[in-house]
C-alpha cells in the first residue's frame, strides 16, 4: 500500500503531503513486520546492522505518522505538541539505536513516550465528529491502533511482548487510505475545475486585446504576448488605427495572476474611455489615473502611451513609471523618457509631453519590465543594453518576425520566465 500511494504521488508529479506521509508510515511499518519476521532474521542471524535495525526502525515509525495527522488538519495544539515530542524522541533514540546499538532502556523510553502521545491523541480524536466523515473514519481506525499499541507497550514496560499491534494498523492502515485517498481525488476534481476557470479567464483576458494593426499605408505593427500564468497583468491596446495616425498603449499591473488580470480588463476600460483625448498621451494616462485610483486594492499600474501623426511627421510620447521606449533610426538607438507617477497610486499624479519629429524607416519598441528583468541561471538580467542590440541586429527583419525574435531571445537567456513578455514594434513608412 505504501508503495502503491508513492506511485500515484509520482504519478501526480505534486507533492501532495498525505499521500507521501501515509507512503512513509507503510512503508516503515511493513519493513517493520519484515525485518522482524523470524525467516528474516535466520538469514542475517548475528549480524550486528540486523540488531540495530530491528530495535531502531520501532523508533522512526510514528514520525510519518505524526506528519501525517499533522497535515490532515486533525490535531489541536495539545495534540501537536504530543506528536512532536514523539516524532523528536523516536527520532532521537533510532539515530542513536543505528549508531551505537539497542539498549533495553532505549525501549522503555520510547514506549512510556508513545502512551502518552497516544492517550493526547486519542483525548483529541473523542470528541464529537461533527458530521466530518474524514474525522470518524479516521477516529475509529486510530482507536483500534491505539488500543493494540497501547497493550503492546504496556506490556513492553511490565511484561514480555505481545503480537496484536499489526493486526490492528490493518484497520489504521484501510482507514488512513480511505481518506488520502479520497481527499486527493476531491483536490484533483476541485483543481480541475479551477483550471477550467482559468482556461475561461485566459480566453476571456485574450479577446480583450485587440486584433492585429489594421493595414495602414503608414504605420506597420506587431504586438507579441507571453504570460507567466494563464492570466496575467500585461496589457496593450490600440487607441487610434486609422490612415492617418496611430495610438499605441502599454501597460503592466503589479502582481500576477489573477488579480493583475482583473485590474488589466480594468484598464482596457479606464484607456477606452480616454479615446477622444488620443492625439494627448498626458491626457490619456491623467483621464486613466483619475479612473483607476481607489479602484486597484493597493496595486499599481505603469503605462506608456505614444502617438503617432504621420501628417505632421511627429510622435508624442508620455509614461507612467514604465520603462523608456526604444526608437531606432538609422542604425542607432534612442531612449523616449517622459515619465510621470504610476498609475492608480496618487490621485494629484500629473503627466506631460515629449514630441519628436518621425522620418520614414523609424522602428519604435514598446515593452514591458518582463523584458529587460529577466534574469538568466546566475541572476543577470537581459537588460536595456542588450535589448537595444536585439533590436538594431532586427533592423532588415519586419515588426512581426522582430517581435518574434525578441521574445524568443528573452526566453532563450531567462532561466524561468518570472513575468509576464510583451513588446509592440512598430515601423513609421512614410508614403508607401
Amino acid at each position: 500500500m505504501g508503495v502503491v500511494a508513492g506511485a500515484l504521488a509520482a504519478i501526480r508529479r505534486k507533492f501532495d503531503r498525505l499521500l507521501i506521509y501515509f507512503c512513509l508510515f507503510a512503508i516503515f511499518y511493513g519493513a517493520r513486520l519484515w525485518i522482524q519476521s523470524g525467516l528474516f532474521g535466520l538469514s542475517v542471524e548475528g549480524h550486528e546492522f540486523y540488531l540495530r535495525l530491528r530495535g531502531g526502525i520501532d523508533y522512526v515509525i510514528p514520525v510519518p505518522a505524526v506528519l501525517f495527522f499533522e497535515a490532515s488538519g486533525f490535531m489541536n495544539r495539545a495534540g501537536r505538541w504530543a506528536g512532536y515530542l514523539l516524532a523528536v524522541v523516536g527520532s532521537l533514540l533510532g539515530l542513536t539505536t543505528f549508531a551505537l546499538g539497542w539498549h533495553r532502556w532505549f525501549s522503555q523510553v520510547n514506549s512510556a513516550v508513545v502512551i502518552i502521545a497516544i492517550a493526547a491523541v486519542i483525548a483529541q480524536f473523542l470528541r464529537p465528529s461533527g458530521g466530518d466523515r474524514d474525522f470518524a473514519v479516521i477516529r475509529n481506525g486510530l482507536l483500534v491502533f491505539a488500543a493494540g499499541a497501547l497493550a503492546d507497550n504496556v506490556a513492553g514496560v511490565f511484561f514480555r511482548r505481545v503480537k496484536i499491534e499489526p493486526y490492528c494498523f490493518v484497520v489504521l492502515l484501510a482507514s488512513l487510505g480511505y481518506v488520502t485517498a479520497r481527499r486527493a481525488f476531491e483536490r484533483d476534481e476541485k483543481l480541475g475545475e479551477i483550471q477550467k476557470e482559468l482556461e475561461v479567464a485566459r480566453r476571456i483576458q485574450l479577446s480583450i486585446l485587440p486584433a492585429e494593426f489594421p493595414r495602414s499605408e503608414h504605420f506597420r505593427v506587431a504586438a507579441r504576448y507571453v504570460p507567466m500564468t494563464s492570466v496575467a497583468g500585461d496589457f496593450y491596446d490600440f487607441i487610434v488605427a486609422d490612415e492617418k495616425s496611430a495610438g499605441l498603449l502599454i501597460a503592466d499591473v503589479s502582481g500576477h495572476g489573477v488579480p493583475a488580470a482583473l485590474i488589466a480588463s480594468m484598464v482596457k476600460l479606464a484607456a477606452t474611455s480616454q479615446r477622444e483625448k488620443a492625439s494627448d498621451p498626458s491626457g490619456v494616462l491623467s483621464g486613466m489615473n483619475a479612473a483607476l485610483c481607489g479602484n486597484t486594492q493597493n496595486q499599481f499600474v505603469t503605462a506608456a502611451y505614444v502617438h503617432l501623426d504621420s501628417e505632421a511627421r511627429e510622435l508624442r510620447y508620455s509614461a507612467a513609471g514604465h520603462p523608456p521606449m526604444l526608437l531606432l533610426r538609422n542604425g542607432e538607438i534612442q531612449e523616449v523618457a517622459e515619465n510621470g507617477l504610476m498609475l492608480a497610486a496618487f490621485d494629484f499624479a500629473t503627466y506631460s509631453n515629449a514630441a519628436h519629429k518621425l522620418e520614414p524607416g523609424d522602428r519604435l519598441l514598446l515593452y514591458t519590465d518582463g523584458i529587460v528583468e529577466a534574469a538568466s541561471a546566475s541572476g543577470e538580467f537581459f537588460g536595456q543594453q542588450a535589448l537595444g542590440s536585439l533590436l538594431q541586429k532586427t533592423a532588415n527583419a519586419d515588426p512581426k518576425a522582430a517581435a518574434d525574435r525578441i521574445i524568443a531571445e528573452v526566453q532563450r537567456w531567462a532561466a524561468s520566465q518570472d513575468d509576464d513578455l510583451t513588446v509592440l514594434v512598430c515601423d513609421f513608412v512614410g508614403n508607401a
